[in-house]
């Protein structure tokens, strides 16, 4: 019951509004959750240093950006759908690790020149891993 004494810790997120709740522990796919954010984070990196190449006239890196930046946004809706458990978060996982593919295989064209690009492959194959067990696969 929500008194007068405890409103203001309600009101702030405070203990009263999470009377009754117990915790849960990590999260039951958080290793993928793990692996599908250190590919959004690594991605960001990477993103910025193919800008920063483009800027300079370097197109080499062009393809491999774009890889990248569809990556991203699918390893963040893994990344939710996996801390909530959602009904579709298998067929959501499977496009993730095709994407990731991509990506990684596009990155390790780089890998040589560029350590965001390895850095970025290295997350992507992590996370295909991570995926793959999900999948069962």
């Amino acid at each position: 019951m929500l008194t007068s004494s405890n409103r203001a810790d309600a009101q702030a997120g405070g203990p009263a509004a999470h009377a009754g709740h117990t915790a849960t522990g990590p999260a039951k796919y958080q290793d993928l959750i793990d692996a599908a954010l250190l590919c959004v984070n690594r991605g960001e990196v990477c993103i910025d240093h193919c800008v920063k190449q483009m800027g300079t006239g370097d197109t080499s890196l062009k393809d491999c950006m774009a890889s990248v930046v569809t990556m991203g946004p699918m390893c963040t809706a893994v990344g939710r759908f996996a801390a909530v458990d959602a009904p579709r978060l298998k067929e959501v996982t499977k496009l993730c690790v095709d994407v990731c593919v991509d990506c990684e295989k596009e990155c390790r064209k780089h890998e040589e020149h560029h350590v965001q690009c390895k850095n970025c492959a290295e997350s992507c194959a992590a996370f295909i891993r991570e995926g793959r067990k999900v999948l069962g696969t």
